[in-house]
């Protein structure tokens, strides 16, 4: 700014300098400038480390700002680990708590109460004096018909209850808690802002509130959630440090590293979560961003070992360890469960974007709690009377990957074995696996039907445990038919040149364990993080090429059936402005096809650098919608300038109006190094050169679109300009290219 007389330039000046609240700053459902923040953090680093040379203590201080971003890692991290501990812990104890209560200390949940217990055997070690299921409790006895229906119906009582306070929570204290978070995310580290959507409340609400979701028993999992539950932290603790506070850009630079946490902590996977973070989520990614989150995944990893959630000194309630080696020949039903994957995912992501749609399009949209308490009846109401559905995610699963030993009481380690064989290998299913084996095709038609409704609702849920329930079954069913096909008839050709009489050669946890990679690679479309999540998690490095196999078979039919994944179809549902990497644009347009205004339109409204006064720029603002306006020397030449944003400019201007005397609406606003002189008598002028961007992106009429949006993809771009032989033409904003729309404007 600057006033009347050349006496007051010298307070002006001063003025100018000083920086004004609110400029450089987004509002809400907008997009950051990725070019401008960048260049904001080299000038910051560029004054830090010349004054480092000046004193001791501006070089203590570049010191600490260099290891701000490892300190910010490390309280991610523990206090990521500290929440998934205490997650894992409340959901397993609130899932038994339907079930019955520990009479020795109503927190234990029912594995820990029998653990102290001398009555115990090693068959039954589920069963205790300590603990009593709610029939024997309420009515004195565990057997017959009336204890049959006592226990029913608690089991469901307490599962409405735990929905109910879940969607109520949500509803009332943080929405932004429900669903898995990994769309938005997304969104966000691609530049988007969504403000609370990572806030305090939204971290303690969806915390709780996953708790109960989990614990209700519907086909959800917590992997996805706590993805966002890292996600909060980070976002949280970046107010502690200056430079993360205040820069959007670095701040996501966190984010990904948080997300790279979220997954760590809910496989017990560092380098998957790396990957995951990497391939799947992160739009900005640089190396040192890659040597952090590794640091930080470490730290979750680490924290939650420490806590031991689930007393087996695993991170996972499913992790498995199989010894027993492939064969090439199983390549082929490998192959075929990547098939029913890729196939299980395109349907999957066809149906519930339909639901959601339906959802979103209809009145059932106007009662979400309604909606939460019948998809949680309807489930436990079918679920109880099977054992493999009644069981939560994460214990089905591990129940599926288990490699059956000689003391397994499970049923589906129900084999018949002569009275002098003492070990596995050469035996016949018996009735305990064929029972369990229709128990599981009931249960997989049920998951597959529930997931698909419950995907989206007003709680929070993941995606990745039902997935992988799926995957599991089928892939057992499968293990389990091959084990008796190469057992009945070890002398067929395919399996007589690799598996003798009475060896043990099948594996049918490791089926499962390849259908569920499967199945969650076709939902999610991950390749890479998947594989080495699912290595993390078995330990065992020679099933990297079978899970290879299925994954990548699972995402080329997935592919062919429909591009977007699960993640990048609600983004699009959900009209977020996201330009998907993985996608190419087959218009055959040019700039001038697309921008706005067209030849046709009105002209572009543009600001001149000077001859413009206060009240024609607020006329403009308050005329317009635009995010920006382009700044050129005249009317009449609309040779470019610069680019200045319409936030900036109206905390500008208001600035100016309260801090200067005498600015009034016919004063001057010059967008020039050095205003010319005015006369004594006028009004003092506005001086706005600090806000302009000088060095805005253009490109020429005739530029394809096709790299003009990958300028957008690769730079981070808010807007691009176009000329015409210098003249400005148009501008274009990211928002509608994001939706790949050839209606484009600003």
């Amino acid at each position: 700014m600057t006033g009347n007389g050349a006496g007051s330039n010298g307070k002006l000046m001063d003025l100018l300098d000083e920086p004004v609240p609110g400029v450089g700053t987004y509002e809400d459902f907008n997009t950051i400038d990725w070019v401008r923040e960048k260049s904001k953090d080299r000038d910051r680093h560029r004054e830090i480390t010349s004054k480092s040379e000046q004193s001791t203590w501006a070089l203590l201080h570049s010191i600490s700002d260099a290891f701000s971003g490892w300190l910010l890692m490390l309280l991610i991290g523990l206090l990521s680990g500290a929440l998934a501990g205490c997650i894992d812990i409340s959901a397993h104890w609130l899932t038994d708590l339907k079930e019955g209560v520990c009479l020795s200390g109503f927190w234990f949940n029912h594995e820990h109460c029998c653990w102290g217990s001398n009555q115990t055997t090693f068959q039954e070690r589920d069963k205790c004096p300590q603990w009593q299921s709610w029939a024997e409790l309420l009515g004195g006895s565990s057997e017959g018909a009336a204890a049959y229906i006592v226990n029913y119906l608690m089991f469901m009582l307490c599962a409405l209850l735990f929905s109910f306070l879940a969607v109520i929570l949500v509803r009332a204290f943080a929405p932004y808690a429900c669903g898995s978070g990994i769309p938005e995310i997304k969104t966000i580290l691609s530049g988007f802002i969504i403000r609370g959507y990572l806030g305090k409340w939204t971290l303690i609400i969806k915390t709780i509130t996953l708790v109960l979701a989990v614990s209700s028993g519907l086909s959800l999992g917590k992997e996805g959630p706590l993805v966002h539950v890292a996600c909060c932290c980070a976002n949280i603790l970046c107010h502690l440090f200056t430079k993360y506070r205040q820069n959007e850009a670095k701040r996501r630079e966190v984010l990904s590293a948080a997300a790279a946490v979220g997954v760590s902590v809910a496989f017990g996977a560092p380098i998957g979560g790396v990957l995951f973070s990497l391939e799947e989520v992160s739009y900005y990614f640089p190396l040192k961003t890659l040597w952090r989150s590794f640091f930080a995944a470490l730290v979750a990893a680490f924290t939650l070992r420490s806590i031991n959630p689930f007393g087996n000194s695993r991170l996972v309630l499913f992790y498995v360890e199989f010894h027993t080696p492939w064969h090439m020949v199983e390549l082929v039903p490998f192959t075929l469960l990547g098939i029913f994957g890729g196939l299980w995912g395109a349907l999957f992501i066809r149906a519930n974007i339909a639901w959601c749609r339906r959802r979103k399009t209809t009145r059932l949209g106007h009662y979400p709690v309604l909606e939460v308490l019948v998809v949680t009846g309807i489930t436990a109401l079918l679920s109880f009377p099977n054992s493999y559905t009644r069981m939560s995610g994460s214990e089905l699963i591990s129940e599926l990957f288990n490699d059956c030993s000689l003391l397994d009481s499970s049923q589906l380690c129900d084999y018949n074995s002569s009275e002098n064989s003492n070990t596995l290998p050469d035996r016949p299913a018996g009735p305990g696996v064929y029972t369990a084996l229709w128990q599981l095709a009931l249960a997989l038609f049920f998951k597959m039907l529930v997931t698909v409704v419950t995907f989206g609702m007003k709680v929070p849920s993941g995606l990745f445990i039902p997935s992988m329930a799926v995957g599991a079954i089928v892939g057992r069913l499968l293990g389990v038919a091959m084990e008796q096909m190469a057992l009945n008839h070890h002398d067929w050709l395919i399996v007589k040149g690799w598996c003798s009489s009475g060896a043990d050669c099948i594996t049918p946890g490791l089926y499962a364990m390849v259908g569920a990679a499967a199945c969650l690679g076709g939902v999610t479309r991950m390749t890479i993080s998947l594989v080495v999540i699912m290595f993390e998690l078995t330990g065992g490095l020679e099933y990297i090429v079978p899970l290879m196999a299925a994954i990548m078979t699972s995402k080329w039919v997935a592919d062919a059936l429909g591009r977007e994944g699960i993640y990048e179809a609600h983004i699009r549902l959900n009209g977020y402005p996201f330009l998907e990497t993985k996608e190419e644009y087959g218009h055959k347009t040019l700039a001038q096809d697309v921008m706005r205004p067209r030849q046709s339109d009105p002209l572009l409204v543009v600001l001149t650098q000077e001859g413009m006064s206060v009240g024609e720029i607020e006329g403009v603002i308050a005329d317009t919608d635009y995010s920006g306006f382009p700044v050129v020397v005249s009317q009449e030449s609309q040779r470019l300038v610069g680019f200045v944003l319409r936030r900036d400019l109206v905390i500008s201007l208001d600035n100016a109006r309260k801090r200067q005397d005498g600015v009034v609406s016919a004063s001057l606003v010059f967008f020039l190094e050095h205003a010319p002189p005015q006369p004594f008598s006028g009004p003092p002028v506005v001086k706005l050169r600090g806000i302009l961007d000088l060095s805005p992106f253009t490109v020429t009429d005739h530029t394809p679109m096709a790299i003009a949006v990958d300028i957008f993809r690769k730079l981070g771009l808010r807007q691009c300009l176009v000329t015409h032989n210098g003249p400005m033409l148009s501008h274009r904003s990211l928002q509608p290219l994001a939706s790949m729309s050839v209606d484009v404007g600003t």
